[in-house]
């Protein structure tokens, strides 16, 4: 079963076979959401929050999908658009000042959502497999989604951007917001199934119903790379 088969929604349940997406290679961008240490590492940041209050063995699986897929997928494309010298963006969590008065109201909440990651620190970098190279963008947003309170939108206009390939974490927060950010604001979406993560596989599966075909093409890592280079 195709990836956006599975993930059909209740809205588009009737209409068929839903067409490939038309996309121009050149005017693509990958976009990998939220990647950072803080939220990845096992032995860093929300990892020994998690521990210090018992609370990590529900997240062993969020943890192991993405060392097993969610890691590994992103540095597919990322080497495949390096590769073929295609657009490569990111997004992170970073707020300028170190006692986070910048950030939004939703991340000085208490609880999951309260987020203090100063932009130099060692929490906010992209993890070492994922680090950006010089010459691609890096977007710092204290907000969920990547296109509020950001020039994200503006820099895609400049570049000729149509359309943004989303991975990253986590799949119906920060990811969910950016995808819709991007599709109000006119652009093709693509959402990598395979290289993103929720905090449990039914809120991933979840969000990426709700989203697909109206808001993004959700696609596997593979799809997405066959697609692309079909259109080279």
């Amino acid at each position: 079963m195709k990836v956006k088969d599975k993930y059909l929604n209740f809205y588009y349940e009737t209409i068929g076979e839903v067409e490939e997406p038309l996309i121009d290679p050149k005017k693509t961008a990958l976009l990998l959401v939220d990647l950072q240490n803080e939220f990845v590492l096992r032995d860093f940041g929300e990892a020994l929050q998690f521990k210090e209050a018992g609370e990590w063995e529900r997240w062993i699986p969020f943890h192991d999908r993405l060392d097993e897929v969610v890691i590994p997928n992103n540095k597919r494309l990322l080497d495949f658009f390096r590769k073929n010298g295609l657009m490569v963006t990111y997004g992170r969590i970073a707020c300028l000042r170190e006692d986070g008065e910048d950030r939004s109201p939703v991340q000085k909440s208490e609880g999951w959502n309260g987020m203090l990651i100063p932009v130099n620190s060692y929490a906010a970098q992209m993890i070492d497999e994922l680090a950006p190279l010089e010459n691609e963008i890096i977007v710092n947003k204290t907000t969920d989604s990547v296109t509020t309170g950001t020039n994200y939108l503006t820099l895609l206009q400049f570049m000729g951007i149509e359309t943004v390939v989303v991975t990253g974490i986590v799949t119906d927060q920060c990811v969910a917001s950016t995808v819709r950010g991007l599709a109000d604001a006119g652009l093709r979406v693509i959402c990598v199934e395979d290289a993103c993560a929720a905090g449990s596989q039914e809120l991933h599966d979840a969000e990426l119903k709700i989203m697909s075909v109206i808001y993004c093409d959700v696609l596997s890592t593979d799809e997405t790379i066959s697609l692309i280079e079909k259109n080279l």
